[in-house]
């Protein structure tokens, strides 16, 4: 327990030191979550009045991240599958980035589900008034924060290991914990659809395909975003990335990509073509309706930024990191959108007693959700931070502190930099 204890005092005191780089980006996320979080105490004075959400539309830009990132949590585990089910050992490193990226992401959906409670002071009523197992929003919590426990273990016990520099028992700890992560993982997204199909009373929820058009999106945008974040690493640090985890990360980002838009077709083809009464939301988020078309430019820019980055994704062009980087983040606009703002809100308009009322977010409201974005950045930069000196043998049990920042120059490695053209 004493060197565990040091182990993590090593590991706070390391997240505050880094280049100057590494500060300026600390110091902007510190600020943007600063900022949100001014922005938030200011909703919790004057109440949900600061957004723009109302009794018509009472879930609005927070429901949306949430319903996104618990996606991007869940797809995690198709690094998982890789590495442990098909015994590549060469990627291990990527359980952990991902592993840690869980961790940052369940904790911003935790904060963007706080945010959008009213009076969260209030939140020990649901605790009281759990109604398990019937409530799908009981087996959400129970989900949630499961899948961040489990997470939060497996990746402390991962570098905690190799800070002592032995091996992980993974027949009593690793495997087991991982294999139940697998299933979780793929659980919470499932949850989070029921959550949504379950509720007769929006028509544009009923809809059995929502749950495979959630999980498709989910790891087309999720390893997209670990692409990303490995590109960093490889560029910025000393710590290698194999240009065979691109290559994995990107064959995963198209197979879900292309089922994803496979099912969107499916779902509009049965809703237009068939012309049933519950059309009108549909109607609304891709044509307008009466007039109303607040979402009409939205949903068409997100299809058509999956579309187009799913065209760069099969091209070889791709092979390249920068390339790949660009139809990555575009991927990740056109998810955000589609799964956030072109999920959530269309089921609220028109209403049950066919009014339409626009919902459009505040500033108030979009600075809360930059800075809860801006938090769960400083938290997994952090990690990353530690796991890197950790995982590349600077920073052990035998070795003085000041070992963990002997850099060693990127130019040296002996191995082929993921920057150089993928396989």
């Amino acid at each position: 327990m004493k060197e565990f204890l040091r182990f993590l005092s090593r590991c706070i005191r390391i997240t505050f030191i880094g280049d100057w780089r590494y500060q300026l980006w600390m110091l902007l996320l510190t600020v943007l979550a600063l900022l949100g979080l001014n922005a938030y105490c200011k909703q919790l004075v004057y109440g949900l009045v600061e957004t723009g959400m109302s009794d018509h539309v009472s879930w609005g830009l927070y429901i949306a991240n949430f319903t996104f990132f618990v996606g991007i949590a869940a797809a995690v585990v198709m690094l998982v599958i890789f590495v442990y089910v098909y015994r590549d050992d060469k990627l291990h490193d990527l359980v952990i980035f991902g592993e840690l990226f869980a961790v940052a992401v369940i904790v911003m959906c935790l904060l963007f589900v706080t945010v959008d409670l009213g009076r969260p002071d209030r939140f020990h009523h649901l605790l009281l008034r759990f109604n398990f197992p019937i409530s799908m929003l009981t087996w959400d919590v129970i989900g949630l924060n499961g899948y961040l426990l489990l997470n939060l273990y497996v990746s402390t016990y991962l570098i905690y290991c190799a800070y002592r520099k032995r091996e992980p028992r993974k027949a009593l700890f690793v495997i087991p914990f991982v294999l139940i992560t697998i299933v979780w993982a793929i659980s919470i997204q499932l949850v989070e659809a029921f959550l949504y199909v379950g509720l007769s009373a929006r028509p544009f929820w009923n809809n059995a395909i929502i749950a495979p058009r959630l999980l498709a999106s989910a790891f087309a945008a999720g390893p997209a975003i670990i692409i990303l974040t490995l590109q960093v690493i490889d560029r910025f640090t000393s710590h290698h990335v194999p240009g065979r985890a691109m290559l994995m990360l990107r064959q995963v980002v198209i197979v879900a990509m292309t089922l994803s838009i496979f099912l969107l077709i499916s779902e509009l083809f049965t809703e237009f073509y068939a012309g049933t009464a519950h059309i009108s939301s549909t109607r609304y988020l891709y044509f307008g309706l009466h007039g109303y078309d607040g979402l009409v430019p939205w949903i068409w820019s997100a299809i058509a930024l999956n579309v187009f980055a799913l065209v760069i994704l099969y091209l070889p062009i791709a092979r390249n990191p920068q390339v790949l980087s660009f139809a990555c983040i575009l991927l990740i606009v056109g998810v955000w959108i589609e799964k956030g703002m072109g999920l959530v809100i269309p089921a609220f308009i028109p209403t049950p007693l066919g009014e339409i009322v626009e919902y459009t977010p505040t500033i108030n409201e979009v600075l809360v959700c930059i800075g809860i974005w801006a938090f769960g950045l400083l938290v997994y930069t952090a990690f990353v931070r530690v796991a890197i000196p950790v995982l590349s043998g600077r920073l052990t049990y035998d070795q003085p502190f000041a070992s963990a920042f002997s850099e060693i120059p990127h130019a040296q490695s002996s191995h082929t930099s993921a920057r150089e053209k993928l396989p």
